[in-house]
């Protein structure tokens, strides 16, 4: 277990209020490469709902009050706290998520760049003079800040997924209710402690444990005092949040699902394209929603990339996150491996061939570990379950197409609209084929395309509105139309 004395950001209460918030009910965390009990945290009871509410509109009040450089300045100190403490919070990340200890600190960096450029943006939060098109009125506009928003975030990216979130509502002047996963609750009370520490006003930055999301959730919306939801998760989930907002007709943000396409033409550079595939699909294991989950190659060169992949491939190696050596960590739990090793065996049957990874496969099935190895599947069409489904897990779909448009329409033929990529050397089929994909966000001969300085979001069933970037300050922001008489 953990030892606060050896781990200076291990904290195990809800957070409210800036102060820990104990009850006697308890969820363990463990750890996903050793599945060994890291520690216990204690879940928030309904008293503690509605002291974070209460504490969350005070929290709100002073925000709101601060001038623009004074919310910077607060966004600055968590900023270079998050820096100071980069190797606890990975080493916190990688025990209690699993990904590869560089990995993490990473996204700890990442995350932090979503609290550096907030703190900048604050400034420019602009409203707009509008020409007047009489002689006895003015026209402008002014935003405010939107109030008390509830935060949800998931175990993929504990931390980055957390600043994408808290960074703009604070730099925007809103307070925050955190709900983060149960599985990674350690990341964000972490955070919030740095927070505290950077001197966040009381009730600005609240953390909410629970192992019964739905309920605590449900109570929340269901709460007029909290004005928005932003919510990082499945499809599914956000269609059930989408319904509970409605009923409060709440702001409402939502980063869902993916499926992502990932396009090799034919004049593409297959190894840059090769290494692209690699940093979009085994980044934190595959469990992105981001990552790619359908290669379509151009037939006339699906030969070469496969081998060139192949050759890649077979160099990673899966293991605990803390080993040097190791470039994929586990899946989170046990649950989602059994998941995964299902979608696949049912691909076999429906098909699909084994192009990597069959004895491995074999073999990890019947461990009872989290650990899965690189798959990778051939002859994939898109009447397989597989094709429609967002993998999150190291798992590579070949398929092949014979024209652009068809490969068009493969790509597009999903519900789903986070992110796609593809690679090619012919100018005009990028412009072509980046106008023709429909998705939120395209990677053009890049695999990596997350930055804080962004829009990141999706369209289709992938969401609702952007995080970072100019628009990510939008999201807590409403705006006021002012029409004054100047008539004498």
């Amino acid at each position: 277990m953990f030892s606060p004395l050896s781990q200076p950001l291990v904290f195990t209460d809800s957070v409210i209020a800036n102060q820990p918030f104990v009850t006697k009910t308890f969820i363990t965390v463990d750890n996903p490469a050793t599945e060994k009990l890291l520690t216990s945290v204690s879940c928030v009871d309904d008293a503690g709902i509605e002291h974070a509410v209460q504490s969350a509109e005070l929290g709100f009040g002073t925000l709101k009050s601060m001038h623009s450089q004074a919310r910077s300045d607060l966004l600055m100190r968590w900023y270079q706290l998050v820096i100071d403490y980069i190797d606890a919070l990975a080493e916190i990340m990688t025990l209690e998520q699993g990904k590869p200890l560089a990995e993490a600190k990473g996204e700890v960096i990442y995350g932090a760049e979503f609290i550096r450029w907030f703190a900048e943006e604050c400034k420019r939060s602009y409203g707009q003079q509008i020409p007047s098109n009489n002689n006895h009125q003015q026209l402008s506009t002014i935003r405010q800040p939107i109030g008390v928003v509830l935060a949800i975030t998931p175990w993929n990216f504990p931390i980055a997924m957390i600043t994408r979130k808290v960074a703009p509502a604070i730099a925007a002047g809103c307070s925050v209710i955190l709900k983060p996963s149960e599985l990674t609750p350690l990341s964000a009370l972490a955070l919030a402690h740095l927070a505290i520490r950077a001197g966040f006003p009381k009730g600005a930055f609240n953390v909410l444990l629970t192992d019964d999301a739905p309920s605590l959730v449900s109570k929340l919306l269901a709460d007029h005092r909290v004005k928005k939801v932003t919510f990082t998760g499945s499809t599914q989930v956000g269609r059930i949040l989408l319904a509970q907002a409605a009923n409060t007709v709440k702001r409402t943000s939502m980063e869902l699902g993916g499926n992502a396409p990932f396009i090799v033409f034919d004049s593409a550079n297959l190894d840059q394209a090769v290494d692209g595939l690699i940093k979009s699909k085994f980044r934190n294991a595959g469990q992105a929603c981001v990552a790619t989950n359908r290669v379509l190659l151009d037939a006339s060169i699906a030969g070469d990339f496969t081998a060139k992949l192949l050759t890649k491939v077979a160099t990673l190696k899966t293991g605990n996150g803390l080993s040097n050596d190791t470039d994929l960590g586990p899946l989170i739990n046990q649950a989602a491996k059994l998941r995964l090793v299902a979608t696949i065996e049912q691909a076999i049957c429906e098909g699909a061939s084994w192009v990597f990874g069959e004895t491995a496969f074999a073999e990890a099935k019947c461990s009872k570990d989290n650990f899965l190895p690189v798959v990778v599947l051939g002859n994939i069409n898109q009447d397989m379950a597989i094709f429609q489904q967002e993998l999150f897990g190291p798992v590579v779909l070949l398929s092949q197409f014979e024209s652009e448009q068809q490969a068009i329409e493969l790509a597009n033929s999903t519900e789903y609209g986070l992110a796609a990529y593809f690679y090619s050397q012919n100018i005009n089929q990028v412009h072509r084929v980046a106008e023709s994909l429909t998705f939120g966000m395209v990677g053009i001969n890049e695999g990596l395309i997350s930055n804080a300085i962004a829009p990141f979001g999706g369209i289709k069933q992938s969401g609702l509105g952007r995080e970072g970037g100019q628009a990510g300050l939008d999201e807590y922001l409403q705006q006021k139309y002012l029409c004054l008489n100047i008539k004498d």
